[in-house]
């Protein structure tokens, strides 16, 4: 795991893969290198994971051929012995590095058809003066890139790009309407325009003239469905050992995040197999903090898990210090992101590189390919509330709930705050109602906060779901939700955040669960062995029960959240004052200063739960501040 960056077309593109290599400094401590000619200067950060010797230190130069990778890929000795077969190549580096560039020489743009792994690579051809760059199946490594008329620039951070080649830093404000509605950016644009992500599963190759072209080589297709149990219990069983076996794959320990959930600790039993002795980490909550929130008792159950299965076990208690911490992890998420998650995942990953640690596995993905979202099953329960409960009795419904306080005498009602949620949503056709269920404001609402202003961005936005939920599976509802997922919410949120929080603390996280074949077999199971009986992810719970105790597996659905309202309400109230007052949101001029004071209100009386509406106001201040304002570092 690594960072890279590349400027061709500058005059000083060598003094800015130097300043490239200190901006991405803390993905890649182990070494920073720059590889030059007067076309082109390419930059690398590089964490040591596999083949820990200074020959794979990069740029890796090989003949014609130079390149720049981040990732990993899992194949990689399966692929280097085809190669050694098929061409009689001879490798100088026991790395995975080298099995890339080797073959892209050998098989061409269809090389990334071949990996297995997560990845977004650089490839410099000098002969053709060309290059050529990939970004893995799913979006698990970032890669962003500039493309002005003679320049072109990609890096692993937007503030690589921000500080050192953006000049125009005009708002796309496509992405400030998603990252309002979402609490993240949506699609492949950026907060910026004329900086975008290069797309998942996909490639770009960039000619002499400097002129691109973008390809897809991976888009998930429907595939005959299993029909039977037993069936796809093998497939789902057999597929995710292989894919654990895969990611334990490296020259330093490979430890687990393990939150006392289904998907965790499934992972860290399964992985406990391959290593004498598996460090697990655990983030654990002030008591206090949890009244506000009415959290669950994570920490508990990870702790029975660890007992059981002999891991060595680290709990790591959040604290309320969150004054100090949150413009700094604004900084290095990039992008305004509404998501406390981030910070535990900072904070777990901190603490393990403070322990040598430089890979932890994650469960993330399992949700969105199995369907484990609570708002997934609601979306479903609605379509039951919409036929058989009669509307005379939806609209009281709908009013007495309306009238209900959030929170009382200090403690969060979390009852109230999902029926609430749920009746935003209950009304709507199946992918309008799915939208609603993960959006923070309905049409209207966007339209007051943001003065009326960017009412295009709006309906774009409302196009843009549409267009993905309705794309595939359009027969099996539960599907069309995890393919949505997938395609948004994973890659837009969750991999996003996981990649630039744990990469911040010089730690390599990898996900079993988004490993391409694990994602192929999960979606050739129908979405009535997904959801069964009332259970959701009720296939990997059948698989579950052959290795971890079932106490685990059918425990309630605790998200990776924090104490968020606690947050708001407490050590973040100074700060929501000075920031989002009226005066500072007039002079920021995009945001309706009464309408946020409403909701400001609204949450402090109890009336309404607006704790993440909030969160990712104030986050897009702080934004703001250190990406825009006058004499920004970004």
């Amino acid at each position: 795991m690594c960072g890279i960056a590349g400027f061709a077309g500058y005059r000083n593109g060598v003094e800015l893969a130097g300043k490239a290599n200190d901006i991405q400094f803390h993905r890649g401590p182990d070494h920073q290198g720059i590889w030059s000619n007067e076309h082109i200067a390419l930059a690398h950060q590089r964490l040591s994971i596999i083949d820990l010797s200074s020959r794979s230190d990069q740029p890796l130069v090989k003949d014609r051929y130079i390149i720049v990778f981040n990732g990993e890929i899992y194949n990689y000795r399966e692929l280097r012995d085809e190669l050694v077969l098929d061409r009689g190549i001879t490798f100088q580096t026991a790395s995975d590095t080298e099995v890339v560039l080797e073959a892209y020489r050998r098989y061409g743009a269809s090389c990334v058809g071949k990996f297995i792994g997560m990845f977004a690579f650089a490839v410099y051809d000098t002969d053709k003066n060309e290059i050529f760059i990939a970004r893995d199946h799913f979006g698990i490594k970032p890669l962003f890139y500039t493309h002005e008329e003679g320049r072109f620039a990609f890096s692993s951070e937007l503030k690589t790009l921000a500080r050192l080649v953006i000049s125009d830093k005009s708002i796309d404000y496509n992405a400030l309407v998603s990252s309002l509605n979402y609490l993240w950016v949506s699609g492949n644009r950026t907060m910026f325009n004329g900086v975008s992500k290069l797309p998942p599963g996909c490639y770009m190759t960039v000619d002499s003239n400097l002129e691109s072209r973008i390809c897809e080589y991976e888009r998930l297709d429907e595939k005959d469905m299993i029909t039977g149990e037993p069936e796809a219990l093998r497939l789902v069983d057999r597929t995710f050992n292989e894919s654990i076996k895969r990611h334990m794959v490296s020259d330093v320990p490979v430890c687990s995040f393990l939150s006392g959930g289904l998907d965790s600790s499934l992972i860290a039993g399964l992985a406990g197999r391959y290593t004498d002795n598996l460090s697990t980490y655990t983030i654990a909550t002030n008591p206090e903090d949890k009244k506000i929130e009415q959290m669950p008792d994570d920490e508990r159950y990870a702790k029975r898990m660890a007992d059981k299965f002999g891991f060595d076990h680290n709990e790591i208690v959040i604290d309320s210090d969150i004054v100090g911490l949150l413009p700094d992890m604004v900084r290095m998420l990039d992008e305004p992101i509404g998501d406390p998650a981030a910070i535990n995942t900072f904070l777990i990953c901190s603490e393990a590189r403070k322990r040598g640690v430089k890979v932890l596995l994650s469960g993330m993905g399992a949700d969105e390919v199995f369907f484990g979202y609570r708002r997934q099953k609601a979306t479903l329960m609605a379509a039951k509330y919409r036929k058989y409960v009669p509307s005379f009795v939806r609209n009281i419904i709908h009013m007495l709930t309306g009238c209900l306080p959030v929170r009382l005498f200090g403690r969060g009602l979390r009852l109230v705050r999902w029926a609430k949620k749920f009746l935003s949503f209950s009304e709507l056709p199946l992918g309008k109602g799915y939208m609603q269920s993960y959006s923070y404001y309905n049409r209207e609402e966007l339209g007051e906060l943001l003065n009326n202003q960017y009412r295009d961005e709006i309906e774009a936005l409302y196009e843009e779901h549409e267009r993905i939920f309705s794309d595939k599976y359009n027969s099996d509802p539960v599907n069309q939700m995890c393919n949505t997922d997938i395609r948004m919410f994973m890659v837009g949120l969750n991999l996003t955040y996981t990649d630039r929080a744990s990469m911040a603390s010089s730690v390599e996280v990898r996900v079993p669960f988004i490993d391409i074949e694990m994602i192929r077999a999960g979606m050739q199971i129908p979405g009535n062995l997904k959801y069964k009986k009332g259970e959701s992810k009720y296939i990997l719970k059948k698989v579950a029960e052959k290795y971890i105790p079932r106490e685990i597996i059918y425990r309630p659905k605790a998200s990776f959240g924090a104490p968020i309202r606690f947050w708001i309400s407490n050590p973040l109230r100074g700060m929501v004052d000075e920031l989002l007052s009226e005066k500072s949101i007039e002079e920021r001029g995009i945001f309706n200063g009464k309408y946020i004071r409403k909701l400001i209100n609204e949450d402090r009386q109890g009336i309404a739960d607006n704790a993440y509406r909030i969160y990712q106001l104030l986050t897009l201040e702080l934004w703001f501040r250190a990406y825009l304002d006058e004499n920004s570092q970004g």
